[in-house]
């Protein structure tokens, strides 16, 4: 399995990133749990307006602190999935026509790249990321970095037109008592879907969930554990490994998978 990138093929997830409430404690947290290197970026001001992580030399992830509105709003904090794309406006132009909301327009985020953001139909809520000098994770698929990201939604026949049409993915369904969605690019896995749980409250929306790599699932979850993070789902056996569902101490929700054989892949 690939792990080291410097660039991402259209329609490929090609970068994650948090929002929260408390970015300091937050950097404390990942940094400590994945190994990560933290470096604050400001603007002109002094104001930080972002922070990159890295592992190695090669980037991981990234973070933003909520701002006043975001959370009088009560908006939680919240992982996103970034999709690679060649001309972020061409896809925001397709958005509507395919029954999604363009949340917020391409824009440029100086010579890094440009991005939009936008909610399927489902309500969940996804980013695009079109590369300048920024071309998303330099690190992924290894422990320390991500690697899947699975949309979790109450009508996958919705989601599935929207994002076959819209990104150019193929469909590829396990059924049994969890059905369980792949989507494909070139023939290649790159994300999947599967249906909400009955048991998750009415009130949490359709979202993408982020995975990450590690090398022991129980035991990173005992670290999350010690920290302040909390368990939504103790960890499990399934076909590519071993995975628990958590979230960090400001409450934006994770994976952690401990990968056998070929993994996700």
């Amino acid at each position: 399995m690939k792990t080291e990138f410097d660039s991402y093929e259209p329609g490929r997830p090609s970068w994650v990133d948090v929002m929260t409430t408390d970015v300091d404690a937050a950097k404390t947290f990942y940094s400590q749990l994945f190994g990560w290197d933290a470096e604050d970026q400001f603007d002109d001001d002094g104001n930080r307006i972002y922070t990159m992580f890295s592992k190695g030399g090669r980037s991981t992830a990234g973070m933003g602190g909520m701002g006043p509105q975001q959370q009088a709003s009560g908006m939680p904090p919240v992982w996103s999935t970034y999709i690679a794309t060649d001309d972020a406006d061409k896809i925001a132009a397709r958005v509507s026509e395919l029954g999604g909301t363009v949340v917020m327009p391409p824009m440029d985020v100086m010579k890094v790249g440009r991005m939009l953001v936008v909610q399927d139909p489902t309500g969940a809520y996804v980013s695009f990321w079109q590369p300048g000098e920024h071309p998303g994770a330099g690190l992924a698929n290894a422990p320390g970095s991500f690697c899947w990201n699975e949309l979790q939604t109450r009508d996958t026949a919705a989601a599935d037109r929207f994002y076959t049409d819209l990104i150019g993915w193929t469909s590829q369904t396990s059924e049994g008592d969890m059905p369980y969605t792949e989507f494909k690019l070139d023939g290649e896995s790159v994300a999947a879907m599967m249906p909400m749980p009955a048991e998750v409250p009415a009130q949490v929306p359709a979202n993408w969930l982020t995975y990450f790599s590690v090398e022991d699932c129980d035991a990173c979850v005992a670290a999350i554990e010690s920290a302040g993070g909390s368990v939504m789902a103790p960890p499990m056996d399934v076909p590519v490994g071993r995975f628990a569902a958590v979230s960090d101490p400001q409450g934006a929700v994770f994976a952690v998978i401990a990968l056998s054989g070929e993994g996700l892949e």
